[in-house]
């Protein structure tokens, strides 16, 4: 598999690298691509969810955080710094097939870091029981794309109050807090969060491969269309 990175080491907001992946499923030829990036404070919601529902608007505005919606089904969820987000681009079709090649990737890699993870018919990651890992998917014409957040650490009080899961789906769990259904993978290995980005990247990668000034300006125009109304709701 095929890692790509950017020439420059510069953070971009989100709605840069969700384009960035949808350029590669459109642009590049057919294979099998891998990425790995971090953003700024951001609440990300699926493409089918109703933002009144999922997002504390007023607290998010408030402290500076993000809100974009994506492309992919699944939940909502905040991501920060010390989040990786992970991309696979593969020309392979099956939905179930893909989730579950992705998803073995993931907890190889953990494995490789001497994490004993699980993964859930949901296509969540857990270890012991506590949810590290959660997946969307999306489908282009002869292509498909996986992604995925990676929560080594994060800004607790943020992801407590930028999202408002339903009472009723935290009672229904037997569950008190954010905090309980979730766990954190720096409490599980003693790497820093870019030694795990390298372990990941030597695990399940066999090429690096640097994207051109052009192409970063292409996915700058394809950006455009994650910066509208129906898919940002601050800049």
């Amino acid at each position: 598999m095929k890692y790509l990175c950017l020439p420059d080491k510069q953070t971009h907001r989100l709605s840069f690298y969700l384009a960035m992946e949808e350029y590669v499923a459109r642009m590049l030829p057919p294979g099998d691509y891998f990425m790995m990036w971090q953003v700024a404070p951001t609440v990300i919601f699926g493409r089918n969810q109703q933002m009144v529902n999922e997002v504390n608007e007023s607290y998010c505005l408030q402290h500076g955080i993000q809100m974009f919606r994506r492309k992919s089904g699944g939940g909502c969820v905040y991501v920060d710094e010390k989040n990786i987000m992970l991309s696979y681009v593969t020309a392979d079709e099956e939905v179930g097939v893909v989730f579950n090649r992705f998803l073995q990737m993931i907890l190889l890699a953990l494995r490789k870091m001497g994490v004993e993870a699980t993964s859930t018919s949901h296509n969540d990651v857990l270890i012991e029981g506590r949810k590290v890992s959660g997946t969307a998917f999306y489908h282009l014409p002869g292509r498909s794309i996986v992604h995925s957040t990676l929560l080594y650490d994060t800004n607790m009080e943020h992801m407590t109050h930028a999202i408002t899961p339903a009472r009723e789906k935290l009672e229904q769990k037997g569950i008190q807090s954010v905090r309980q259904r979730i766990t954190l993978l720096k409490d599980h290995v003693s790497m820093t969060l870019d030694e795990v980005k390298q372990s990941i990247l030597h695990t399940l990668c066999q090429e690096e491969c640097t994207l051109s000034s052009l192409e970063v300006m292409a996915i700058g125009q394809l950006e455009k269309q994650y910066l509208k109304d129906d898919f940002i709701h601050l800049l």
